[in-house]
């Protein structure tokens, strides 16, 4: 079949490897324009797009715009697979291929519909997630389910490395739902039983101390790499990149470090304690909880204030 691809991080290159790597023939990559993407703002291609090889590639500023949907046309395309492409698609471009467009999805839907499904996951404690194949509507992440398969949540697990898996599988997935895409039964989502995984901000990344310190766990790795869980110590800004909580509990008011010696820093929280055994100070790198110990001493009473 000929396949249009639209994706844009790297949670898509997986997939386009797969379709690159199958029978089908990629016509083209639909991926966002390239923009700044690191820390010193410097203008760059997508993850997609370095992966497109030699396959063209099409960056339009608006996916809705007449221009692209005559580009879109010209292709001749049996399929679109969608993988986080990042924009809304018309539905004159949904009609567009023989076969119409399916989406590749971090998610057990209807559960967790939009833009974060993974960190959302992890956020509130899930121990399963999966990926959807899904034939693609105008509403959000609603089209019927063609495909899916279930994944187990680690405790320890961060939303990257989460990511990483389910994209792996998602390739895989995908390539066994393009094959049969003519003779799959399509099953429609609950409507009712849908819920919504809204875009990541710097405010997810204030925690409540008073919280239990699973919950705080949660976000911890739920927010890793943005834009993770941050905390003043003394002033000195502090982001915190891994922990495990405990069921021990204490008689200091949530958020006061209780023991900051050996390969952890221990802190109160509403219910059982937090070692943090990961962390980063203001400009400097990750490091174990030994580590930046060894020369930022943290006395016991300090008390951690969240910090956006």
């Amino acid at each position: 079949m000929r396949v249009v691809f639209f994706g844009t991080p790297a949670f898509a290159v997986p997939t386009l490897e797969a379709l690159l790597s199958s029978a089908h023939e990629v016509v083209a990559v639909v991926t966002q324009p390239d923009r700044p993407r690191d820390r010193g703002h410097r203008t760059s291609a997508s993850a997609v797009k370095r992966a497109a090889g030699r396959t063209p590639v099409l960056q339009p500023v608006s996916a809705t715009a007449p221009e692209f949907a005559r580009q879109f046309a010209d292709l001749r395309a049996d399929i679109g697979v969608v993988a986080a492409y990042g924009q809304i698609l018309s539905q004159d471009i949904l009609n567009t291929p023989r076969l119409g467009m399916i989406n590749v999805h971090a998610s057990l839907l209807p559960r967790y519909r939009g833009a974060a499904p993974i960190n959302r996951a992890v956020i509130n404690g899930d121990t399963e997630t999966g990926v959807t194949i899904m034939r693609m509507v105008r509403a959000l992440d609603a089209g019927p389910m063609l495909s899916r398969r279930v994944v187990s949540i680690g405790p320890e697990q961060t939303s990257d490395e989460l990511e990483r898996e389910l994209a792996t599988i998602g390739a895989a997935l995908l390539i066994d739902t393009i094959d049969g895409v003519g003779s799959l039964v399509e099953t429609p989502q609950d409507a009712a039983s849908a819920t919504y995984a809204p875009k990541l901000t710097r405010a997810d990344g204030v925690i409540d101390w008073n919280w239990p310190a699973t919950r705080i766990h949660n976000s911890i790795r739920g927010l890793h790499p943005w834009p993770h869980v941050r905390v003043l110590a003394n002033g000195t800004p502090l982001i915190l990149h891994r922990s495990r909580p405990s069921a021990d509990r204490s008689e200091q008011p949530p958020g006061t470090v209780v023991d900051a010696s050996g390969d952890r820093i221990r802190v109160a929280t509403g219910d059982g304690m937090l070692d943090l055994v990961q962390l980063q100070p203001a400009n400097g790198r990750p490091m174990s909880a030994r580590d930046f110990l060894a020369g930022r001493p943290l006395a016991p009473g300090t008390v951690l204030v969240p910090s956006a």
